[in-house]
């Protein structure tokens, strides 16, 4: 019997159709929407890379100090994933989007005007507030409105290659701006797309929690940061000053403190982080990756960024033109991630994908004694492949390795060894650099004690400093200084290496029976 025309035709709601103001939740809207504050967080990290020879011109930032304001957003947001996805699945994932979207335009203001390194390393650890709020709340909301497993599958590659199209656009968006206008205008970005996303959201995407939620653990969320943060400290602080007490004694309180933690989950009834999940060698295997896989390429991005303006002398922009071919690939690996997955073991590809970055990295420590920009560009593009296949495969094993309801807490830790990946290769490769830097670089006599501190610091301290010499000492110092940092550049890139192929090993093992049904 046919339809009469002028009666709608009203889709009846399944057992599995979600609904969003009586009306059925159209899943691919509600992407896009989630896809604009992935890409505006992996932009600002990208465009901040950047921005860091302009923060040490115009800040007088010490070495130490470039690594904290790059690292105390990551660190902060690592700290904070996993007790805002608690969070999230207590209070609604939308409403913490929209509560941290809130909140992260309003402190990209006051990370554009930072009057000192201190101040925008403490504004730059409230975005990783903000964005603690954020990230649990998109993944989450992807694995609640893809109900069918392959059209999640696809979902989730979008979504973790929007990290590296984010990663892609900073560049250009950071050249072009940091052209025209000063270091403070790559964080102005945020507040329009945030206007954007806000309304949409509100629009577009349902609520959902966990119906029986845990409590919230304050204590297990100080002692998260507890163990973070004496770690990150103590890495950054041996680059610079070397093995010391106070190095030694924060390690040691981030291990108790770690030891602490995870011994507060084992006992608690509804605890915030359920280090069971870890005994499943798939799920273990699957975080490592994820760590490992951002650990190198994060690192040696924030140092190339810095090498190809300070060392190779080209502007932002050309820069950024320099990395775009790898990081685009990056997109394009992860998309091609859900085709090969179908023919090859998530294990053998994803060991095969950080073998494949292991080479990338091997170019750069190989070809000539001096790294050059179309070294740096063919490094990339290897790395940027490798690192989109083991990301998009890795999330895809974490987020279906729990029901629904808990998907908040599974999509934290997931992020959580994303930025946790990213806050350690900044601070691993960074005071490698660092070390190799200050201890090859040869000062001109006759530099006051300031002048020695800040172009023995950072090679942008040095091209500060070389403007004030005379035309002898400021060539001598610039040579040096470039081929200090063209060292140190190789030196994090081996390191770089050897991470890579220990993770490799790492997936051959642990994922050889991860399912890709």
């Amino acid at each position: 019997m046919s339809t009469p025309a002028t009666t709608p035709v009203v889709p009846t709601p399944t057992a599995t159709t979600l609904l969003h103001r009586g009306r059925p939740v159209r899943p691919w809207a509600v992407l896009v929407v989630l896809m604009l504050p992935v890409l505006l967080i992996s932009v600002d990290n990208t465009v901040l890379s950047f921005a860091l020879p302009s923060i040490t011109a115009q800040l007088g930032a010490t070495g130490s100090q470039l690594l904290w304001i790059v690292d105390a957003y990551p660190l902060v947001l690592a700290g904070l994933l996993v007790p805002m996805g608690a969070l999230g699945d207590r209070v609604g994932r939308k409403r913490l989007l929209l509560i941290g979207a809130t909140g992260f335009a309003l402190v990209s203001l006051v990370a554009a005007w930072s009057p000192t390194p201190a101040a925008l390393i403490a504004a730059r650890a409230g975005l990783g507030l903000f964005g603690a709020t954020l990230m649990p709340s998109t993944l989450s909301i992807i694995r609640n409105v893809f109900l069918d497993r392959a059209q999640r599958r696809l979902a989730i590659a979008i979504w973790a290659s929007g990290f590296a199209g984010g990663a892609a656009l900073g560049p250009i968006v950071g050249g072009a701006l940091l052209t025209h206008f000063w270091w403070g205008s790559v964080f102005l970005i945020n507040v329009p797309v945030l206007l954007v996303l806000l309304p949409l959201a509100v629009a577009l995407i349902p609520e959902s929690k966990d119906p029986a939620p845990g409590p919230v653990d304050p204590l297990s969320s100080a002692l998260a940061l507890a163990t973070m943060l004496p770690l990150v400290y103590a890495i950054i602080a041996v680059g610079e000053h070397g093995l010391t007490a106070l190095t030694g004694g924060c390690v040691l309180v981030g291990l108790v403190a770690g030891w602490a933690f995870v011994r507060r989950q084992r006992r608690l009834a509804t605890p915030m982080l359920d280090v069971r999940l870890f005994t499943n060698p798939v799920f273990s295997g699957a975080v490592s990756a994820n760590l490992l896989s951002v650990l190198g390429f994060s690192g040696l991005l924030v140092i190339v960024s810095q090498f190809l303006q300070l060392a190779a002398g080209l502007s932002p922009m050309d820069a950024g033109l320099v990395l775009l071919p790898g990081l685009v690939g990056s997109v394009a690996a992860g998309l091609l991630a859900v085709r090969l997955v179908r023919y090859v073991r998530p294990g053998i590809l994803i060991g095969s994908s950080f073998l494949l970055a292991a080479v990338g990295y091997g170019v750069l420590t190989l070809v000539g004694d001096v790294p050059t920009p179309v070294t740096v560009a063919v490094t990339f593009v290897i790395m940027g492949v490798g690192v989109g296949l083991a990301e998009t495969l890795t999330n895809d094993q974490i987020t279906t390795a729990v029901p629904p309801e808990k998907a908040g807490a599974a999509s934290a830790i997931s992020e959580t060894a994303y930025e946790l990946g990213t806050t350690l290769g900044v601070a691993i490769l960074g005071s490698v650099l660092n070390a190799a830097y200050r201890s090859r670089v040869v000062l001109p006599d006759g530099l006051t004690a300031d002048q020695a501190h800040a172009a023995g610091e950072t090679l942008g301290g040095a091209t500060r400093i070389a403007g004030d010499l005379s035309t002898v000492d400021s060539g001598a110092l610039l040579e040096s200084a470039r081929l200090a940092f063209d060292a140190g550049t190789q030196q994090a890139a081996a390191v770089g290496a050897v991470v890579a192929i220990g993770a490799a090993v790492v997936s051959f093992i642990t994922l050889r029976r991860a399912t890709a049904l």
